[in-house]
């Protein structure tokens, strides 16, 4: 039986401690790279600083390496900035870029406790974007933000995250990225915007490229000929929803 296995191990070629900056002052004592180890246990197994400690110095012992685990207010001080870098495999022919967002509560009580006794204070929200490559499945961009900002204001800082290099064939997403900004960000990486136009939807008086491609996808709408879009909203929504499952399983307490 091999459920329920789980076997962690760390390649004794990882920078654990920081390299000398040359510079006046106290050098850090741990990598990112060490800092973001423990983090991701943590964040796994939700875990409180003090237990991560104890909890990676123990997998160390049992590698056998001459590591020391940072301690907790060392991990608490150097979560607030530490940037992360997440690993990918580059699109060879063309990236296909799901875009979505959902709601994070941070901080209230559970549903249970709210609907049987009442809230006893206001919870609170944040909002996580993320951009997905469509044939890898791989969180190729991603931003958090507060509740109070709009999924259209996010979409050219999530572009962004993407290299310049790698050539973007077509961003799917839904009816709240219908703006001129977000059409105006997507032809700027001579990708193609591929969702629906909003509710009541008008025609756009400007003649910029964007604004008459999205006019024309109106007018196709407003003639009942969009099966072909529906068809491949609803594959792409299906394939952001199993990637949302995967995160709440994992790492995400909603």
């Amino acid at each position: 039986m091999s459920r329920g296995n789980i076997a962690i191990w760390f390649d004794p070629a990882t920078q654990w401690y920081a390299p000398s900056k040359g510079k006046q002052g106290r050098n850090q004592t741990y990598s990112d790279a060490a800092i973001q180890c423990c983090l991701m246990i943590k964040s796994l197994f939700r875990l409180s600083l003090r237990m991560v400690t104890g909890f990676v110095q123990s997998l160390i012992k049992l590698c056998g390496l001459n590591w020391i685990a940072p301690d907790y207010t060392t991990l608490c001080r150097r979560q607030k900035h530490i940037n992360i870098a997440i690993n990918y495999q580059k699109s060879s022919d063309g990236l296909h870029l799901l875009i979505d967002s959902t709601g994070m509560k941070f901080l209230g009580e559970g549903e249970w406790k709210r609907k049987k006794y009442g809230p006893e204070y206001r919870r609170q929200w944040r909002k996580l974007h993320i951009g997905i490559d469509a044939k890898t499945l791989q969180i190729r961009a991603i931003q958090l933000t507060t509740n109070n900002v709009s999924d259209s204001q996010v979409l050219g800082d999530l572009l962004n995250q993407i290299p310049q290099d790698e050539q973007i064939d077509s961003v799917y997403t839904d009816g709240a990225y219908d703006t001129k900004q977000c059409r105006e960000v997507i032809a700027d990486r001579q990708a193609h915007a591929v969702f629906p136009p909003r509710k009541n939807a008008k025609p756009w008086k400007d003649t910029k490229s964007s604004s008459l491609d999205r006019n024309e996808l109106l007018r196709t709408v407003n003639l009942g000929s969009s099966a072909s879009q529906a068809g491949h909203y609803g594959k792409n929504q299906a394939i952001i929803g199993e990637v949302w499952l995967k995160l709440r399983c994992t790492a995400l307490n909603y």
